[in-house]
Parts: C-alpha cells; structure tokens; sequence
C-alpha cells in the first residue's frame, strides 16, 4: 500500500473538509432506492446523510448523521474476515476465491458453475464460507459474540450490538442467502449445518453501528494490521494489505471497477446504505446515505467519498 504520510498535514483543517465534503453531496440527499428486499431496510428513512473521518492519531472528525447506528450489513464482512484470516490463516482460501465476481453480489450461476468455492469472502457466498471457517467446531452464538467483541475493542464503543429485528427481517427474506448455503454445502465446502452458518451470517449482516464507530473500528486496516495510537497488533500485516486488497477489487461487486476509478481506495458498501473506506497510513472513513444505486452502493455516499478525495488527495493510485 502507499504511503501516505507526505499527504498528512497537521494544519488541515479536517472538520471543515467534511463539512464542505456533506455540503458536496447534500444535493444527493435522498436519491436512489433504498433495500426493500430486507423488509425491515425497506422503512429505513432515505434521507439520512452522514460522514466521519477517523485519522490514526485518534482524532475524529464527524458531520451530519454519523453518529446514528444504522445497519452495517455487508461492511461486517471486512470484520470477520480479519478475524477468520486470523483463526484459520492462509487455509481459508482452499475454500474461497480472491478474484472480482464481476456479477451481482447473491449470484447463484457463478456459484454453481464453480462448483461451490465462492469468487470471493466479499460477495454472499464467500461471506457464507467465511462465517463457517470462523465458527469452526464452535457454536453460532459464540462465533457471534467473538465478532462483536472485536468490534466492540477496536472501536471502543461498547453499544455495538446486533439489530434483532433487522435479523429477524434477514431470516425471514433469506431464500436466495440459503439456496447459496445449500450450493456450497453440496459441493462439501461447508463443515456446519447450514442454519448455524447462516445464523452466524443474518445476525452479522445485522449489527447496528455508526459511522464514527466503524472507522474506528477499522483503524488497524490503515495502520498495516496494528492499533493506530497504541501499537497493539490486531492482524498480521500480510494479511491486512490482503484484506484492503480485496476490499478495493471486490469490496463493491460489480461496481468495484467503478468505485476504484472514481475513489482509489479500499472500500466495502452495505445495502444499508454504508461504505467503508481505508486510506493507508492515514486512517479511516465512512459514510451513510440508504438511497442506493443500481449495484447496491450508497448513491450520495459514494458522492461524498468522491469529493473528499478531490479535496485531499488521498489515492493509493497516488
């Protein structure tokens, strides 16, 4: 990754850039689809617009509705994988791809025709495997709570819980999720049952942070794999620049292409209207806005992260 630290500047004003940055994309506000497929996203308020920058020295610099949880849905992906690279190490990808899908995020053809190893841990399916490596022989709800706490740590915020009622909604609309399951389990590529796996997964999908929480909590992809302010490691360095490697390539489905032209940073997008964004060396953002564009990325959101690159500079393409 690139090294950012010629692009810092202490006498930035960085509250004033995100003020101006949610100015930048106010016009968008309320544009695009929310998720009706998630019943419960369905009645999210599609208004709701907001911003948070996490620098490495510990600073936070917030605009808008960043700090209102919303539901995380597909950036927890970023946080499990980390952990299961963590737990299990290079095995992993015996059981999952490391190349762009180029297809839409629940594609079930791709699956089938690549005989159950997903194209990635970003896109459902590889998701779905991730979970089960990380569970191991352990149970569903003891997976779950290990992710929570990371989360829990590494933000350190200690309201960070599940949204049941969001869960609730992601069982109950979760046909495509577990024709999936039942696609990698066929091909033997899943050593839980298929409900405990998908447990794990739909209360995953399901925990409710803000923005300002997930970009602290982030922190360690920014800082090649160590806490930022205190040093700790949280992941083998290898194994973080693999993480952002796999969130700039395939963190946005078949828009990720788009999103590394326009943004040039590691990022992952939820349905609930979140992206996540890393900028090595220097720290973290993240943005929410529900309306979503016709891949499933947060239409002002990904506005927003566009004009805080033009006001910063900040690229790994720099």
């Amino acid at each position: 990754m690139a090294d950012f630290d010629r692009k810092e500047n202490p006498g930035l004003d960085y509250q004033a850039i995100v003020d101006a940055v949610l100015a930048d994309a106010e016009v968008y506000r309320g544009h695009g689809d929310v998720a009706t497929y998630i019943p419960a996203l369905a009645q999210v308020n599609p208004n709701k617009l907001g911003i948070a920058l996490a620098l490495r020295d510990g600073s936070v610099f917030c605009a808008g509705d960043a700090n209102e949880p919303f539901s995380a849905q597909s950036i927890c992906k970023v946080f499990s994988l980390s952990l299961a690279l963590q737990r299990v190490g290079p095995a992993l990808w015996n059981h999952v791809g490391r190349e762009p899908s180029g297809s839409p995020f629940n594609s079930i053809v791709q699956l089938e025709s690549e005989k159950g190893k997903p194209r990635n841990p970003l896109i459902n399916a590889g998701a779905i495997v991730v979970c089960d490596q990380l569970m191991g022989r352990r149970g569903a709800d003891t997976t779950l709570e290990e992710l929570l706490d990371f989360l829990r740590t590494r933000s350190g915020e200690k309201d960070i819980n599940v949204d049941e009622q969001v869960a609730m909604s992601e069982s109950q609309a979760g046909h495509l999720n577990r024709s999936l399951a039942h696609f990698v389990a066929a091909f033997g590529n899943l050593q839980n049952p298929v409900e405990e796996v998908l447990s794990v997964y739909f209360r995953q999908c399901s925990i409710a942070m803000s923005c300002r929480q997930l970009a602290l909590a982030a922190q360690y992809l920014a800082c090649d794999g160590s806490d930022c302010r205190t040093g700790e490691s949280v992941l083998l360095p290898t194994r973080a620049r693999r993480v952002n490697a796999l969130m700039l390539t395939c963190g946005h489905y078949d828009n990720s292409g788009d999103f590394a032209f326009r943004i040039g940073l590691p990022g992952k997008s939820g349905v609930g209207g979140g992206i996540l964004t890393v900028i090595p060396g220097v720290g973290t953002a993240c943005v929410w806005s529900p309306g979503l564009n016709a891949a499933g990325t947060s239409l002002a959101g990904a506005i927003a992260l566009e004009k805080l690159v033009e006001r910063t500079g900040w690229s790994v393409f720099a």
